[in-house]
């Protein structure tokens, strides 16, 4: 009988690249996810899918412990997200992103099973989203090392990819992609120069199935290559390889994201990444198809 892992946020960007990468091993997938359809964009494969799928809030104790009932194993992702979007509201970051992997910290414990919790690479950012889930992330330290909890947490820097959405929370890869595809003006923060490590999404799914097994619990890896570009650079390659006519407009920095940062690995999780030409290209020419396929209506996306 095939193994069960649990995935929280199942019809996520990320988790639907974590199943895929589940399926190819081997492992049953039981998701639990608030939303019936999906939060991505486009057509998902079944194979990116869960085999079971609880539908429920994370804050819902007994909701997470059912769901991890029979699981061999948990991979937390849910979660609010945004980091200027959740400045001015922080409460349902705090009562998703630290209640919520509580919640699943403690069916870890209650059924003696492994877990991984995602975190973010810019842990020490000022707003909600980085706040919550950091402080998720010093739990979950704190259950290894008071309840012996086989847990070890990941921290995504940028994850990017196929399938991403680029609203209500703006990700920088797939704004950056459709608007040089559309010849669009895009939109940079600050002057430009905040340093991104990004990593791809298919490698995240990789990582956080290996840190789930690896044995040696308790500790923080980091999904990210290690090697950063200025977000102007990242914009300007974009352009270059699809051969826009796009653009850059400069626009004051976002609240919560101090101007100059660099959200950068310093100790990449062991593991061959993708080179950044192989991933750039796959997430380009999808989102391509996409927009040829009126997947994407360009209408909607210049509304956001």
């Amino acid at each position: 009988m095939a193994k069960k892992i649990t995935i929280s946020g199942s019809d996520g960007f990320i988790a639907s690249h974590t199943i895929e990468v589940l399926h190819d091993a081997g492992y049953e997938v039981i998701g639990i996810q608030r939303h019936i359809g999906t939060l991505q964009v486009g057509d998902v494969p079944n194979k990116a899918k869960p085999d079971i799928i609880y539908f429920g809030d994370i804050r819902d104790k007994s909701l997470v412990e059912k769901a991890c009932s029979s699981a061999d194993g948990i991979i937390h992702l849910a979660g609010i997200l945004g980091t200027q979007e959740t400045i001015h509201n922080p409460y349902p970051s705090v009562e998703t992103n630290i209640t919520g992997a509580l919640n699943f910290m403690e069916a870890a414990k209650i059924y003696g099973i492994p877990m991984v919790q995602i975190a973010v690479g810019n842990h020490w950012m000022q707003n909600s989203y980085s706040i919550t889930k950091t402080t998720a992330e010093r739990f979950a330290v704190m259950y290894h090392n008071e309840h012996k909890l086989k847990i070890n947490v990941v921290r995504a820097l940028n994850a990017f990819g196929e399938r991403q959405k680029w609203y209500p929370v703006r990700k920088m890869m797939p704004n950056f992609i459709i608007r040089a595809l559309t010849n669009t003006d895009i939109a940079v923060y600050g002057d430009g120069m905040q340093v991104m490590d990004f990593v791809y999404v298919k490698d995240v799914g990789n990582i956080l199935l290996s840190a789930l097994f690896d044995g040696n619990y308790g500790n923080v890896y980091e999904a990210g290559t290690g090697v950063g570009l200025p977000v102007k650079e990242w914009a300007e390659k974009i352009i270059d390889y699809v051969g826009s006519n796009s653009q850059l407009k400069y626009l004051p920095m976002r609240p919560g994201e101090p101007p100059g940062s660099a959200v950068v690995s310093t100790n990449p999780y062991p593991y061959a990444y993708t080179k950044v030409e192989e991933s750039l290209k796959n997430t380009v020419e999808w989102y391509r198809e996409a927009l040829a396929n009126k997947t994407i209506n360009i209408g909607t996306f210049l509304a956001h």
